[in-house]
């Protein structure tokens, strides 16, 4: 496990493909115990360690995930995180390189409604009024290229169930890796692609404006693309 940044309260780690965040039906590991586990052996904490889960990635996403250490820092950054305003997420993904209609330097902002389907676990882009749809909001650009790939730079306006993964694919660029969104095939480690690389936002207790940075994966790719940045 990384450490990206840590206090008295919140720490931040960069988070693999095989990762997940919180328990689920698989029984694995999850993330926000790894953590618990590395701040009672530091500092030789008695009983139950208090971690709070502020947001998630999916599991085949990698980057940077922030927990709360103490009640009072969970509490402010849940309502920030709700805000959608407060703290600022950018997100790097790697799609096949497409015409320069939908991939240029300049931002594109894409604004679909989104449904999700709890059995697929799946989003879908649907038409304004369908019941449960959501409205979903991105920017991206692009930020490097290769002869078969784009590093595309991911500003959300919303949060909502894998809207880039979903709202990528629905114009044609499905993230590398992501099967489930309509990739040929899948990566050598399981994971997708789509890599939060960075959190903005101003600390919860010292107001401080503090800015996070996950490395990219260790692969070859990633590296060609990060080189030309």
């Amino acid at each position: 496990m990384q450490v990206l940044y840590e206090d008295n309260h919140i720490i931040a780690v960069s988070k693999t493909c095989h990762e997940i965040v919180q328990g689920d039906k698989t029984g694995d590991t999850p993330l926000s115990e790894i953590v618990k586990a590395y701040i009672k052996d530091k500092y030789q904490k008695p009983g139950e360690v208090f971690l709070g889960v502020t947001h998630r990635l999916d599991r085949p996403t990698t980057g940077v995930v922030l927990f709360a250490r103490t009640s009072k820092a969970l509490t402010r950054l849940n309502a920030m995180f709700q805000s959608h305003e407060l703290i600022r997420k950018t997100y790097w993904a790697i799609v096949q390189t497409a015409p320069n209609s939908l991939i240029a330097s300049s931002p594109h902002r894409l604004e679909h409604y989104l449904w999700r389907n709890e059995k697929q676990n799946k989003s879908f882009v649907v038409k304004a009024g369908i019941k449960d749809a959501k409205r979903a909001v991105l920017s991206y650009k692009a930020i490097a290229q290769s002869d078969r790939y784009t590093l595309l730079e991911i500003n959300l306006e919303t949060g909502r169930h894998h809207q880039i993964r979903c709202q990528l694919s629905a114009i044609g660029l499905p993230i590398k890796g992501d099967l489930k969104y309509g990739a040929k095939r899948s990566n050598p480690d399981g994971g997708i692609s789509l890599h939060a690389r960075k959190i903005e936002f101003v600390h919860p207790v010292s107001k401080l404006p503090i800015s996070i940075t996950a490395p990219v994966p260790d692969d070859g790719l990633w590296h060609a693309l990060e080189e030309q940045i």
